[in-house]
Protein backbone atom coordinates (compact mmCIF):
# COMPACT_ATOMS: atom_id res chain seq x y z
CA UNK A 1 0.00 0.00 0.00
CA UNK A 2 1.32 3.51 -0.78
CA UNK A 3 2.18 5.49 2.32
CA UNK A 4 0.41 8.58 0.97
CA UNK A 5 -2.16 9.36 -1.70
CA UNK A 6 -3.32 12.85 -2.63
CA UNK A 7 -3.94 15.22 -5.48
CA UNK A 8 -1.28 17.82 -6.25
CA UNK A 9 -2.78 20.83 -7.97
CA UNK A 10 -1.61 24.16 -9.45
CA UNK A 11 2.12 23.65 -9.00
CA UNK A 12 3.87 26.99 -9.62
CA UNK A 13 7.46 26.10 -10.54
CA UNK A 14 10.09 28.87 -10.28
CA UNK A 15 13.48 27.73 -11.58
CA UNK A 16 17.05 29.05 -11.48
CA UNK A 17 20.29 27.70 -12.91
CA UNK A 18 22.87 28.09 -10.15
CA UNK A 19 26.54 27.19 -9.62
CA UNK A 20 27.08 23.48 -9.13
CA UNK A 21 29.27 24.24 -6.11
CA UNK A 22 26.22 25.37 -4.12
CA UNK A 23 24.50 22.01 -4.55
CA UNK A 24 27.38 19.53 -4.52
CA UNK A 25 27.68 19.39 -0.68
CA UNK A 26 23.95 18.56 -0.42
CA UNK A 27 23.88 15.57 -2.77
CA UNK A 28 22.89 12.38 -0.90
CA UNK A 29 25.29 9.45 -0.89
CA UNK A 30 24.80 7.26 -3.96
CA UNK A 31 23.35 10.07 -6.10
CA UNK A 32 24.74 12.52 -8.65
CA UNK A 33 23.56 15.95 -9.67
CA UNK A 34 21.11 15.91 -12.57
CA UNK A 35 21.74 18.55 -15.23
CA UNK A 36 19.86 20.17 -18.08
CA UNK A 37 22.09 21.38 -20.92
CA UNK A 38 25.06 21.14 -18.52
CA UNK A 39 23.37 23.40 -15.94
CA UNK A 40 22.25 22.54 -12.41
CA UNK A 41 18.90 23.87 -11.25
CA UNK A 42 17.10 24.69 -8.04
CA UNK A 43 13.33 25.20 -7.96
CA UNK A 44 10.80 26.83 -5.67
CA UNK A 45 7.53 24.89 -5.89
CA UNK A 46 4.24 26.18 -4.43
CA UNK A 47 1.19 23.95 -4.76
CA UNK A 48 -1.96 22.50 -3.21
CA UNK A 49 -2.32 19.16 -1.46
CA UNK A 50 -5.94 17.96 -1.80
CA UNK A 51 -7.79 14.86 -0.57
CA UNK A 52 -4.73 13.66 1.35
CA UNK A 53 -4.84 10.12 2.75
CA UNK A 54 -2.11 8.51 4.84
CA UNK A 55 -2.11 4.68 4.76
CA UNK A 56 -5.61 4.95 3.32
CA UNK A 57 -6.88 7.14 6.15
CA UNK A 58 -8.23 10.66 5.71
CA UNK A 59 -7.48 12.83 8.75
CA UNK A 60 -10.01 15.64 9.39
CA UNK A 61 -8.44 19.08 9.16
CA UNK A 62 -5.38 17.70 7.34
CA UNK A 63 -6.80 16.81 3.92
CA UNK A 64 -6.34 20.10 2.05
CA UNK A 65 -3.36 22.42 2.53
CA UNK A 66 -0.59 24.34 0.76
CA UNK A 67 3.05 23.33 0.50
CA UNK A 68 6.03 25.41 -0.59
CA UNK A 69 9.40 23.75 -1.06
CA UNK A 70 12.88 24.47 -2.38
CA UNK A 71 14.43 21.52 -4.19
CA UNK A 72 17.13 20.39 -6.61
CA UNK A 73 17.64 17.44 -8.95
CA UNK A 74 19.69 14.26 -8.81
CA UNK A 75 20.00 10.87 -10.48
CA UNK A 76 20.84 7.42 -9.15
CA UNK A 77 21.85 4.38 -11.16
CA UNK A 78 20.71 1.08 -9.66
CA UNK A 79 22.72 -2.15 -9.69
CA UNK A 80 20.67 -3.31 -12.68
CA UNK A 81 21.56 -0.15 -14.64
CA UNK A 82 18.23 1.65 -14.23
CA UNK A 83 18.65 5.43 -14.09
CA UNK A 84 16.30 7.03 -11.58
CA UNK A 85 15.74 10.78 -11.73
CA UNK A 86 14.82 12.30 -8.40
CA UNK A 87 14.61 15.38 -6.22
CA UNK A 88 16.25 16.43 -2.97
CA UNK A 89 14.43 18.92 -0.75
CA UNK A 90 16.30 21.75 0.91
CA UNK A 91 13.30 22.76 3.00
CA UNK A 92 9.53 22.23 2.85
CA UNK A 93 6.85 24.41 4.45
CA UNK A 94 3.31 23.30 5.32
CA UNK A 95 0.66 24.89 7.58
CA UNK A 96 0.10 22.03 10.03
CA UNK A 97 2.56 21.03 12.76
CA UNK A 98 1.38 17.41 12.69
CA UNK A 99 2.08 17.13 8.94
CA UNK A 100 5.59 18.48 9.43
CA UNK A 101 6.25 16.17 12.39
CA UNK A 102 5.01 13.04 10.58
CA UNK A 103 7.07 13.86 7.46
CA UNK A 104 10.21 14.40 9.55
CA UNK A 105 9.59 11.25 11.59
CA UNK A 106 8.68 8.88 8.74
CA UNK A 107 10.85 10.21 5.89
CA UNK A 108 13.31 12.47 7.76
CA UNK A 109 12.45 15.18 5.23
CA UNK A 110 13.14 18.83 6.23
CA UNK A 111 9.52 19.83 6.83
CA UNK A 112 8.56 22.88 8.91
CA UNK A 113 5.24 24.43 9.87
CA UNK A 114 4.33 27.98 8.87
CA UNK A 115 1.07 29.81 8.23
CA UNK A 116 0.06 29.42 4.57
CA UNK A 117 -2.77 30.54 2.29
CA UNK A 118 -3.65 30.75 -1.39
CA UNK A 119 -6.14 32.46 -3.68
CA UNK A 120 -7.23 31.63 -7.21
CA UNK A 121 -9.45 33.63 -9.58
CA UNK A 122 -10.46 33.30 -13.23
CA UNK A 123 -10.04 36.01 -15.83
CA UNK A 124 -12.06 36.71 -18.93
CA UNK A 125 -10.69 34.56 -21.74
CA UNK A 126 -9.57 31.65 -19.58
CA UNK A 127 -6.47 33.06 -17.83
CA UNK A 128 -6.15 32.68 -14.05
CA UNK A 129 -4.51 34.50 -11.18
CA UNK A 130 -2.98 32.33 -8.44
CA UNK A 131 -1.25 33.54 -5.30
CA UNK A 132 0.51 31.56 -2.56
CA UNK A 133 1.59 33.01 0.78
CA UNK A 134 3.70 31.43 3.53
CA UNK A 135 4.58 33.56 6.53
CA UNK A 136 5.39 37.05 5.21
CA UNK A 137 6.44 35.67 1.81
CA UNK A 138 4.29 35.45 -1.29
CA UNK A 139 4.28 34.80 -5.00
CA UNK A 140 1.61 35.66 -7.54
CA UNK A 141 1.21 34.49 -11.15
CA UNK A 142 -1.11 35.06 -14.06
CA UNK A 143 -1.47 31.71 -15.79
CA UNK A 144 -2.10 31.36 -19.52
CA UNK A 145 -5.25 29.58 -20.67
CA UNK A 146 -3.67 26.95 -22.95
CA UNK A 147 -2.66 23.53 -21.55
CA UNK A 148 0.31 21.84 -23.19
CA UNK A 149 1.92 18.43 -23.01
CA UNK A 150 5.47 18.35 -21.65
CA UNK A 151 7.85 18.10 -24.59
CA UNK A 152 10.78 15.69 -24.29
CA UNK A 153 14.02 17.64 -24.13
CA UNK A 154 12.42 20.82 -22.78
CA UNK A 155 13.32 22.53 -19.51
CA UNK A 156 9.72 22.08 -18.35
CA UNK A 157 10.00 18.32 -18.89
CA UNK A 158 13.30 18.22 -16.99
CA UNK A 159 11.84 20.10 -14.00
CA UNK A 160 8.52 18.26 -13.78
CA UNK A 161 9.45 14.67 -14.64
CA UNK A 162 11.31 13.41 -11.58
CA UNK A 163 9.68 10.41 -9.92
CA UNK A 164 11.98 9.63 -6.99
CA UNK A 165 12.85 11.36 -3.74
CA UNK A 166 16.20 11.10 -1.93
CA UNK A 167 17.06 12.09 1.64
CA UNK A 168 20.45 11.94 3.32
CA UNK A 169 20.20 10.62 6.89
CA UNK A 170 22.74 9.64 9.54
CA UNK A 171 22.12 6.01 8.55
CA UNK A 172 22.51 6.48 4.80
CA UNK A 173 20.34 7.63 1.92
CA UNK A 174 16.62 7.01 1.89
CA UNK A 175 14.76 6.57 -1.40
CA UNK A 176 11.03 6.67 -2.18
CA UNK A 177 8.96 6.74 -5.35
CA UNK A 178 6.31 9.27 -6.36
CA UNK A 179 3.92 7.99 -9.02
CA UNK A 180 1.67 10.13 -11.20
CA UNK A 181 0.74 10.46 -14.88
CA UNK A 182 2.63 12.98 -17.02
CA UNK A 183 1.45 16.48 -16.20
CA UNK A 184 0.21 19.17 -18.53
CA UNK A 185 1.69 22.63 -18.12
CA UNK A 186 0.80 26.25 -18.80
CA UNK A 187 2.85 29.35 -19.44
CA UNK A 188 3.01 32.22 -16.95
CA UNK A 189 2.05 35.64 -18.35
CA UNK A 190 3.11 37.53 -15.23
CA UNK A 191 5.12 36.61 -12.13
CA UNK A 192 5.58 38.72 -9.00
CA UNK A 193 7.00 37.78 -5.61
CA UNK A 194 8.24 39.03 -2.27
CA UNK A 195 10.40 36.27 -0.77
CA UNK A 196 13.26 36.44 1.72
CA UNK A 197 15.25 33.38 0.67
CA UNK A 198 17.98 33.97 3.23
CA UNK A 199 15.52 33.99 6.11
CA UNK A 200 13.63 30.95 4.83
CA UNK A 201 16.47 28.75 3.64
CA UNK A 202 19.77 30.04 5.01
CA UNK A 203 22.48 32.53 4.08
CA UNK A 204 23.81 30.57 1.07
CA UNK A 205 20.43 31.01 -0.62
CA UNK A 206 20.47 34.82 -0.40
CA UNK A 207 21.68 34.57 -4.02
CA UNK A 208 18.05 33.98 -5.01
CA UNK A 209 17.01 37.34 -3.56
CA UNK A 210 18.69 39.09 -6.48
CA UNK A 211 18.80 36.40 -9.17
CA UNK A 212 15.89 36.49 -11.67
CA UNK A 213 14.45 33.05 -12.44
CA UNK A 214 15.37 31.32 -15.69
CA UNK A 215 11.79 30.12 -16.06
CA UNK A 216 8.41 30.10 -14.31
CA UNK A 217 5.55 27.82 -15.34
CA UNK A 218 2.54 26.03 -13.92
CA UNK A 219 2.14 22.26 -13.81
CA UNK A 220 -1.55 21.41 -13.56
CA UNK A 221 -0.94 18.37 -11.37
CA UNK A 222 -2.81 15.10 -10.84
CA UNK A 223 -3.48 12.30 -8.40
CA UNK A 224 -0.20 11.08 -6.88
CA UNK A 225 0.97 8.26 -4.63
CA UNK A 226 4.13 8.10 -2.50
CA UNK A 227 5.67 4.73 -1.67
CA UNK A 228 7.14 3.73 1.69
CA UNK A 229 10.83 4.57 1.80
CA UNK A 230 13.73 2.20 1.34
CA UNK A 231 17.43 2.58 2.14
CA UNK A 232 20.19 2.47 -0.48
Amino acid sequence: MPFLRAKWQDLVMVNWSIPEALLAPLVPEGCQLDKFEQKTYVSLIAFLFKDTRVMGLSIPGHRHFEEVNLRFYVTRTTQTGEKRRGVVFIKEYVPKKMIALVARWVYQEPYFAIQTSHTSSNHHGGARNIQYQWGDNWLSVEVGKQSRNLANGSLEHFIAEHYWGYTQTTRGTREYQVEHPPWKWRTINDYQSCIDYESLYGSKWSILNELPPDSVFLAEGSEISVSPWGRL
